[in-house]
């Protein structure tokens, strides 16, 4: 078997918008080096002060060194055939495809990644940089931060993960169906293997433990798999990827219960690099006040986050409509609810809004509670649906409308007569978000079997 010890130094961390500003790649049978390759590539854009910093390549120093394409044919013969091996192997494996791909050539590999291989290898060290390890192991670093220099220290290092792999872990990584290679570098494979093939939700944690990310999964084993299936060639995911040290997971008893869970946690530990529902919704409330002649008045606000209100609509149009219908059940006034247009005049002359007299302002105010009093009474109801285990059951709590809190009872627990909210106050209280009501609503219009209406509140 042969493999390719590969280093490559860049323009920025992402293939998708940066270029490789140089090159090294030792060939190595699982003895000794074999062949080389070095080079310096100009990659068609500048380089930042702080990579030269880094680096000691420069603008200058690149000038006259060949572009990609012109080297790409001896790069993609140096690779094709063995197993690619890089300290962090997706980040050198990911730009060095793009690059290929852009000239015609389709880099398909084994990967091995040296960091991964080391952690498992020589375990409990503080750290897993190449400058870290190769201190630990005594391996002298030539032209640190160059292509060349970190190759060959990858070389020795590979030499030594050979020489004391006891458990063939190199052997088990390099199997088809291993995932090893796939997972993130700083990620120990036995997270991965202790994740479950069963509805839940899943949390990636940095280097401190705080998480970074959270989702939700039918199958969390096999969703978890598919974040690390691609290498793509883009920032956030190289960002995404270096971020991950750890995995944990709570097990949910169905989908509904991981979305609402999901949710929430979202909410309150707001991940870096989650996207959808941290982006506050434009969402608006119809809400009742007085004004200065005390009359009660409905109108309709945009909400910030946090907001309550008497009603909630994805759009000012559904607020519109649905005071609409009210104004005409409860005869109440368009203008005194912000729903009429400058040219609507109101045609009844005992209106608060064209009479002051305090009887008609009385009487109007009656007709708004009224209304007020119908939108209070929301139903209260709990929806039953699969529990973690055969021996117990999910149930979720809206009271008046509004999610209440959600967990597992014992089957045999189930009220079997009319059920109040009481039966449920036990399980954990949440927190109700615009997502999670849109959820709830979604979830029961489409399995109403599964809703159980609650008799009455205490």
């Amino acid at each position: 078997m042969l493999y390719a010890i590969v280093d490559i130094e860049t323009t920025g961390g992402h293939a998708s918008a940066n270029g490789i500003t140089e090159v090294a790649i030792y060939v190595h049978d699982g003895q000794r080096v074999t062949d080389s390759y070095q080079t310096l590539i100009n990659p068609g854009q500048d380089i930042p002060y702080y990579i030269t910093g880094l680096t000691g390549i420069g603008n200058a120093m690149v000038k006259d060194a060949p572009e990609f394409w012109e080297v790409a044919d001896r790069i993609y013969d140096m690779l094709y055939g063995k197993v690619f091996i890089a300290h962090n192997v997706n980040f050198d494996y990911s730009f060095l495809k793009s690059e290929l791909a852009n000239c015609g050539y389709d880099l398909t590999s084994n990967k091995l990644c040296t960091v991964r291989l080391a952690r498992k290898i020589f375990p409990g060290l503080d750290s897993y940089g190449l400058g870290k390890i190769c201190g630990y192991l005594d391996i002298k670093i030539e032209n640190r931060h160059r292509a060349d220099g970190d190759a060959a220290a990858t070389v020795k290092l590979f030499e030594l993960l050979l020489a004391n792999d006891k458990e063939e872990l190199i052997t088990k990584a390099l199997k088809r169906n291993s995932k090893e290679q796939a997972l993130p570098p700083n990620v120990p494979r036995e997270h991965f293997e202790k994740l479950p093939d069963l509805p839940g939700i899943y949390y990636f944690h940095d280097q401190k433990g705080k998480v970074v990310y959270v989702g939700k999964a039918k199958r969390i084993r096999k969703r978890v798999s598919s974040h690390f299936s691609n290498n793509s060639t883009s920032r956030q995911k190289q960002d995404f990827m270096r971020s991950i040290f750890s995995i944990t997971y709570e097990l949910c008893g169905n989908e509904l219960m991981a979305l609402l869970l999901e949710s929430h946690e979202i909410k309150r530990l707001w991940p870096k690099f989650n996207r959808s529902q941290k982006v506050y919704e434009p969402r608006f409330g119809i809400l009742a006040y007085q004004d200065q002649r005390g009359v009660t008045r409905m109108g309709i606000e945009k909400l910030k986050k946090g907001a309550t209100a008497l009603a909630f609509f994805n759009n000012i149009t559904e607020c519109l409509s649905y005071l609409k219908a009210l104004a005409e059940e409860y005869e109440l006034c368009p203008r005194l609810m912000s729903i009429a247009t400058h040219e609507e005049t109101c045609e009844n002359d005992k209106c608060p809004c064209r009479s002051g007299d305090k009887r008609h302002i009385l009487s109007y105010n009656k007709r708004t509670a009224f209304a007020l009093t119908a939108m209070a009474e929301q139903e209260s109801f709990v929806i039953i649906d699969e529990g973690r285990t055969s021996e117990e059951s999910a149930f979720i709590v809206v009271e008046k409308g509004h999610f209440a809190g959600m967990g597992y009872k014992p089957t045999v627990e189930l009220p079997r007569e009319k059920a109040t909210i009481e039966h449920f106050r036990e399980l954990s209280p949440y927190r109700e978000n615009f997502n999670i009501r849109g959820m709830l609503s979604r979830f029961v219009l489409e399995n109403p079997h599964k809703v159980m209406h609650l008799t009455s509140l205490s």
